[in-house]
């Protein structure tokens, strides 16, 4: 494979990491988790945006590392070493194989898959019955990949519930608390932010919030 030629596979899929990466990992469950606990602990500012988008990126980058060696050693690395009848589309073929069993595992995993037939019912033009199994060679990238965006929004904000729970428990006690003591002027978020920090830090809660979303993984 010629130099020019590499580089022009380089630059064209660096302008597609973007896109893989938001719609089709991890990336965005675990953001849209860590943005919701920075609004629970009502601190809209900390962590910095930049702070949580680098631990996204980098938990991304543990949770696909599976998926990105399988797809480095059975399609990119035999396709630049122009191995024998290993095809731009062969490779292409084999990388989205790897990348659409990641999708169809969390959404299995996740028991969304009326996602995915909400997608494929639009794009086939009719309903499909209900005892009609659909396999993951019968849905096409373009249904897999927005079924896959709806089951990670569901699942994350789902997280963000059980996590907003004891801060929001926090935030009636100190209200409660401020009425009965005729404080109605002093705002309970100034009072009970710092039970939240306290309470985040002696429950280790940055160590247990990035165990749960690792693990919610599989």
């Amino acid at each position: 494979m010629s130099a020019t030629l590499q580089i022009i596979v380089i630059l064209t899929l660096l302008t597609l990491i973007p896109s893989i990466l938001i719609m089709m990992t991890s990336f965005a469950r675990i953001m849209i988790v860590l943005a919701l606990l920075r609004q629970a602990l009502a601190t809209p500012q900390v962590p910095p945006g930049q702070v949580l988008v680098g631990l996204s990126l980098f938990m991304t980058m543990l949770v696909m590392a599976p998926t990105w060696q399988k797809i480095n050693a059975e399609a990119l690395t035999p396709y630049l070493n122009n191995a024998p009848g290993m095809t731009q589309q062969q490779a292409l073929t084999i990388g989205t194989g790897h990348l659409r069993d990641f999708m169809y595992r969390q959404i299995r995993n996740a028991d969304n898959q009326e996602d995915i037939y909400l997608f494929l019912e639009y794009a086939r033009g009719e309903p499909i019955p209900v005892d009609q199994t659909v396999t993951l060679e019968q849905v096409p990238t373009t249904v897999l990949i927005p079924a896959f965006i709806i089951s990670e929004l569901k699942t994350a904000f789902v997280m963000g519930f059980r996590i907003y729970l004891p801060f929001l428990v926090i935030d009636m006690v100190i209200a409660t608390i401020l009425v009965s003591m005729g404080m109605m002027m002093l705002p309970p978020v100034l009072i009970s932010l710092p039970f939240k920090i306290l309470l985040f830090v002696l429950a280790d809660g940055w160590h247990l919030i990035v165990k749960t979303l690792i693990h919610s993984f599989g």
